[in-house]
């Protein structure tokens, strides 16, 4: 099997959907690789270490003659017109954002697999590559903070006198919410942390955190089988919103990370609950690409209200590009062997494969993804 390993073209995207290490392995599994020229140079993998590992490096990687095409973010409308009819084409698609990119590559035959549908099973943990960013955007989130922030984070007793510890509230405690309990953690802040999900409050608590929740019936059934949050009803957000008020006044840094699959990110943090924060809180918003979690975020723009900093993060893996670069590939390289057949390496995905069918957006010309092909009469 041929596949292309293409330069992202998104603004500001750094990472690589291969590295030197994934493409050794992948031609020793018996397929060729091909590189674009350059692609992995923002995230320090100079078309050297390609060639080094196996790799050829070409203008346009390859993608004409490709059996399968690698990115980490969707494709241009020019790339989707060389992608040969029948080839396979993997990244992380961000269908519900850009229903456009998946019916064009329906049209023009594409097997598209979006890895952001990989089932949420033991067997795809390494496949997993939305929980593989996440990990890194709730570090960042918290290294980012720290950089906003004008004071010291752990306490310190000096003989000038005691600087009290940085308190950090964590909203939404997923892959993102959970590494950012403990690198703030690490940092030396008290942390708390809220989720509807009451799976979390143990999570919480094992990385020394303080869950911060109103613990009533509808909450002990705000999870889907999928491990994902439930939209929760307007009566338990009021609650919820009272005890939450109060407990943001008093923090100094919030990072909030809740998302629902295919929705308008959730309100969070109110216009009225960030002015409440002391001049010199940070607020850091991870759903600021699907509305955000607080109103007064914008997009990768730096907001103050009232001495408030609030900044709003679109892609903060891309910030960590090679660390990034490394984790989405080992992902890809872990899906691989479900998308090649085992003796003649020919591009042939297992259809049947759970994983496979979670993932699949288009096949043979038509959308297959249950939430994007075209609803039947009964």
């Amino acid at each position: 099997m041929k596949i292309a390993v293409l330069k992202e073209s998104a603004p500001g995207e750094t990472r690589v959907a291969a590295t030197p290490e994934t493409v050794k392995k992948i031609v020793g599994l018996g397929h060729s690789v091909t590189v674009e020229a350059g692609a992995g140079a923002r995230a320090s993998f100079p078309d050297e270490q390609f060639k080094a590992a196996g790799a050829e490096i070409s203008a346009d990687g390859g993608i004409g003659a490709a059996d399968l095409v690698v990115k980490v973010r969707r494709p241009s409308d020019a790339e989707i017109g060389k992608i040969k009819a029948g080839s396979g084409f993997v990244s992380l698609l961000e269908p519900y954002g850009d229903k456009a990119t998946i019916d064009a590559l329906a049209k023009a035959k594409i097997e598209a697999l979006a890895m952001e549908f990989i089932p949420r099973i033991s067997r795809a943990q390494s496949m997993d590559a939305l929980s593989s960013q996440a990990n890194l955007a709730g570090y960042r989130a918290v290294i980012e903070a720290s950089a906003l922030y004008g004071r010291a984070f752990p306490m310190m007793m000096t003989a000038a006198g005691t600087i009290a510890a940085a308190k950090v509230f964590i909203m939404g405690v997923g892959v993102a919410g959970l590494q950012a309990i403990a690198t703030a953690r690490r940092l030396g802040a008290v942390v708390s942390a809220t989720d509807v999900r009451p799976a979390t409050k143990e999570q919480v608590a094992s990385l020394g955190g303080k869950f911060i929740a109103v613990e009533d019936e509808e909450f002990k059934q705000a999870e889907t089988t999928a491990g994902y949050a439930k939209a929760m009803s307007g009566e338990y957000q009021a609650k919820q919103a009272a005890l939450v008020t109060e407990h943001i006044a008093k923090q100094d840094i919030v990072i909030t990370t809740a998302l629902i699959p295919g929705r308008a990110a959730p309100v969070l943090v109110t216009e009225a609950q960030a002015k409440s924060m002391r001049p010199g809180s940070i607020i850091i918003d991870l759903a600021v690409a699907q509305g955000g979690n607080c109103p007064l975020s914008k997009p990768d723009e730096l907001v103050e209200v009232g001495g408030v900093k609030i900044m709003g993060f679109t892609n903060l893996p891309a910030r960590l590009a090679s660390d990034a670069s490394s984790l989405y590939a080992k992902n890809f390289l872990a899906l691989l062997p479900l998308l090649a057949d085992k003796e003649s390496k020919a591009f042939a995905p297992a259809w049947d494969d759970e994983i496979i069918k979670g993932a699949m957006l288009s096949k043979g010309g038509a959308l297959v993804h249950p939430h994007f092909a075209p609803k039947t009469a009964a």
